[in-house]
């Protein structure tokens, strides 16, 4: 049996990865201007970093919003379009190793699904992403890489934008702690650096698709929630995400790997879906 490859044509990066059964044997990532380009670009990268030849892939399995723009077989491989939501959720179970949990997809903007081995249902999606975060940097600190910012907002300090709990009442309030956000950007101060912005703009941009995640976890009934997508890998996603789940009592996973969740996802579907 040869190797599937799942292609994640997204709106600003396209994720690659090489599967021997459930064992990933590749991954690669490029970015997305054009998704013709970068779907081709992305395969041939696959193949040359890890020495692949054509007739070592069996099928390559495609989905994101720019699945469609690619027609045909790529490079003459049986190449069939997953349905995106499946793809995603059963991309975050797998990763996860878990059989039933909601699903998060944070990419230029986020999708929120529940997702079993057998079925996945969309539940809501937001405008709120990580290319929410972009555009809001590119107007307040006049930059646009999502990778300089992060490295930026980690010398922030949240206590110079943000007003909380404990600002605005000396007695705890039943469920909150004095530390949990009452208002982003609610205590903006004159002096406050570019650090602190930056922090502040990737914590009104977590925090929010994390409210939406709770939303989501609450309205299927879970108590897990696994996280994916290319915005997952700045620093400060793991540590918001670690105080909402003690917040909430909610499980909230951000796995390994989990940019590729998607692609991994339709590598895996054994039966493809009707073309995007």
């Amino acid at each position: 049996m040869g190797i599937i490859v799942g292609l994640d044509v997204g709106g600003s990066t396209t994720k690659v990865v090489g599967m021997d059964g459930d064992k990933i044997i590749g991954n690669k990532i490029v970015k997305a201007d054009d998704p013709v380009t970068s779907a081709f670009g992305a395969l041939g990268k696959l193949m040359d970093s890890y020495e692949l030849k054509i007739s070592d892939i069996e099928k390559l399995k495609i989905t994101g919003v720019g699945a469609s723009f690619p027609t045909g077989n790529l490079l003459g491989i049986p190449t069939v379009r997953i349905q995106e939501f499946f793809a995603t959720g059963q991309g975050g179970l797998f990763l996860s190793g878990l059989d039933h949990a909601v699903v998060v997809s944070m990419g230029t903007g986020t999708a929120f699904v529940e997702a079993s081995k057998k079925e996945v249902r969309h539940i809501i999606g937001s405008g709120v992403g990580g290319g929410t975060l972009v555009g809001l940097s590119n107007c307040a600190l006049n930059m646009r890489d999502f990778d300089m910012i992060a490295e930026l907002a980690q010398g922030g300090n949240l206590n110079h934008v943000d007003l909380t709990i404990g600002d605005i009442s000396h007695s705890a309030i039943p469920g909150l702690t004095m530390d949990t956000t009452a208002s982003n950007f609610g205590k903006m101060q004159d002096d406050a650096s570019k650090a602190d912005i930056a922090l502040g703009l990737y914590n009104v941009v977590f925090q929010s698709i994390g409210t939406m995640a709770v939303l989501s976890a609450r309205n299927a009934g879970l108590k897990d929630v696994v996280f994916t997508g290319q915005a997952t890998k700045a620093p400060m996603c793991g540590t918001i995400y670690k105080a909402f789940s003690e917040l909430y009592n909610l499980n909230f996973i951000v796995p390994q790997m989990s940019e590729f969740a998607t692609a991994i996802g339709a590598a895996l579907q054994k039966k493809s879906k009707a073309p995007l």
